[in-house]
């Protein structure tokens, strides 16, 4: 699949969007199985806060960071972009992808983690992670994966729940195995300047897992070198 996508093969030539899975299967098994409980798990509809920030931008090669369901890539693609999304679970996969066909539109779709997607450097003008459950790990693979990603000039769009990360650890959820935007923002260095970095209201739409949250974290930054 990472080498349909680093040549640049259009969407129609990808026979599945889950053929190829690159990745720890326990993190594929674990968000399979939460999909599976639900005929639909999010709302449908675009995260509001990428709506807001992809506003002003001139339509590009995106990448969609844990694409669930589909729906931001799809919004992605109607408005034009270049979209490449990336999901650990297959489930989410067939679903976001019949979403698209659907809609009409052509994604590219990467079934593999961040991590181990080998995704050609420097390639993507936005690059998005909607409330994306990367697992931390000691040398910041998924933070420097992020950052790997945009291309001179581009944009990366990194948005999650605020307070999360302050959350007390229990059964199902450590934030201390997770990455977080202040993590990502310590990497920024004068190669990046930071165009936002901010709590603000949530725009959610209605419906889906996660409407309960109120408060978004939201780090922008722009590639500048």
């Amino acid at each position: 699949m990472t080498e349909n996508i680093a040549a640049g093969a259009p969407a129609s030539e990808i026979p599945s969007p889950v053929d190829g899975y690159v990745g720890d299967p326990a993190v594929r098994a674990k968000w399979d199985d939460l999909y599976a409980d639900r005929h639909q798990l999010w709302s449908g509809r675009p995260n509001g806060a990428l709506v807001a920030e992809a506003a002003g931008l001139a339509p590009g090669r995106v990448l969609d960071v844990g694409c669930g369901e589909g729906a931001d890539a799809v919004w992605l693609a109607r408005g034009g972009w270049d979209v490449t999304a990336l999901e650990v679970s297959g489930v989410a996969l067939e679903r976001a992808a019949g979403h698209a066909r659907d809609a009409g539109v052509d994604v590219r779709w990467v079934h593999a983690t961040l991590t181990e997607a080998e995704l050609p450097p420097g390639t993507f003008d936005l690059v998005s992670a909607q409330y994306t459950a990367l697992l931390r790990t000691p040398e910041g693979s998924a933070e420097r994966a992020l950052l790997s990603a945009v291309a001179v000039g581009g944009v990366l769009l990194l948005v999650h729940h605020a307070g999360m990360e302050t959350r007390q650890a229990d059964d199902g959820f450590d934030p201390a195995d997770y990455v977080w935007p202040k993590m990502v923002a310590a990497l920024l260095d004068d190669d990046w300047v930071v165009e936002t970095d901010e709590q603000r209201p949530r725009v959610s739409p209605e419906g889906g897992a996660g409407a309960h949250h109120t408060d978004d974290l939201i780090l922008r930054a722009r590639r500048l070198r």
